[in-house]
């Protein structure tokens, strides 16, 4: 059975997550019921990382076994017209080896977290940002979040309920871009890792939050950090804001 790799945009808000559910709307329902219209039979799909509920996707990446040796061209076309209307779009598709795995294949996840500083209440952006009122210091920011660079226990920074066998991540990157908009500024988020913990990014972007408005010192995310217990983080922030935005690989599947 041929093995296809796809690259998924979606708007998580309508769904309970990226994971099927038996009595919610999921991203993987979505794209396995598409599936069944073009071969009818239950399909498993297998994706880079689960994102939650509310949780967005710029380029999600999944792969499936199908019976049929489709051009990757016209599965996407097919796949995007069977979608309609829900808000997930395959943006790229190619055939990979039969032993290529979306997940266990991926060298890195990068994440984006979209933070808007304005006093408005949000209409264009509304559940694709994360609005605060108070002002922030990018700075102080970006000197808290120096400390979490590298390899590090994440315990202070990761769910209860999270099933990783290890805290221990390395952490390659975390960039923060300031972006004046009309009566506000954005603050962009970007992180990068082999792999992430359970509301890892969100654990961070909340904490980091609160240096920027001047509640946290940038040294005490060092301090939360060290602690190894979860009530020394601040508060896990929304998933309105929040897209995973790129998987890497080895070779990119989709290029070329």
């Amino acid at each position: 059975m041929p093995r296809y790799a796809f690259k998924i945009e979606y708007d998580g808000g309508p769904f309970a997550g990226w994971q099927r559910q038996a009595d919610q709307p999921s991203v993987q329902g979505a794209i396995e019921a598409a599936l069944a219209k073009l071969e009818p039979r239950e399909h498993t799909i297998a994706a880079a990382g689960r994102t939650d509920a509310g949780v967005h996707a710029t380029a999600q990446v999944a792969h499936a076994d199908l019976k049929k040796d489709w051009d990757p061209f016209r599965l996407s076309e097919a796949l995007n017209f069977h979608l309609k209307p829900a808000p997930v779009a395959i943006l790229a598709c190619a055939q990979v080896a039969d032993d290529w795995h979306a997940r266990f294949s991926a060298t890195e996840r990068r994440y984006l977290f979209r933070l808007v500083q304005r006093r408005a209440p949000m209409t264009h952006d509304r559940g694709l940002v994360w609005r605060v009122n108070n002002l922030l210091d990018a700075e102080a920011m970006r000197e808290g979040a120096a400390h979490l660079i590298g390899h590090h226990d994440f315990t202070s920074f990761r769910s209860s309920i999270c099933q990783a066998a290890s805290p221990l991540k390395t952490l390659d990157e975390i960039r923060i871009e300031e972006i004046e908009i009309p009566h506000g500024r954005e603050f962009r988020f970007h992180l990068r890792a082999r792999s992430f913990l359970h509301n890892q990014v969100r654990s961070i972007v909340g904490t980091l939050e609160r240096v920027g408005a001047g509640a946290w010192a940038p040294v005490q995310v060092k301090e939360a950090l060290e602690a190894r217990d979860r009530a020394a983080c601040g508060p896990v922030c929304p998933p309105d804001g929040l897209y995973l935005c790129g998987v890497g690989y080895p070779k990119d599947p989709f290029a070329g």
